[in-house]
């Protein structure tokens, strides 16, 4: 079925593991695991330095990821939109956290995902 044809609970069911995983892996900093679900686009982008420096920047200044909260799905023709509401451990206010996925095949991989 194509990711967009999908409930939100299918979709949440794909998305939240792949986050829950991209948050362990960046409090960590283990790039291989961090970038396990990316696309080749953005495997490029985020090299082994680029995600030691984000992390070591955001645990100083927030501490680490703490309860995630589903704002909205977007729907578009060839990807999925994923938009939460972010709390950090040592800094308070809401952040959010987005992530887009997409379909290659039978995979559902990352082309886009931050946390602001």
């Amino acid at each position: 079925m194509e990711l967009a044809a999908k409930s939100d609970d299918e979709i949440l069911a794909i998305a939240e593991p792949i986050m829950d995983n991209l948050m362990a892996a960046s409090t960590n900093i283990d790039h291989a695991r961090h970038v396990r679900d990316f696309t080749d686009r953005l495997k490029a982008i985020v090299t082994k330095d680029y995600l030691e420096k984000v992390c070591r920047q955001y645990q100083r200044e927030k501490g680490f990821f703490g309860s995630r909260t589903l704002v909205a799905i977007f729907r578009r023709p060839h990807s999925i939109a994923i938009v939460w509401k972010q709390h950090f451990t040592n800094s308070s206010g809401d952040y959010v956290a987005e992530m887009l996925l997409v379909q290659q095949g039978s995979r559902y991989l990352v082309d886009h995902v931050f946390v602001l």
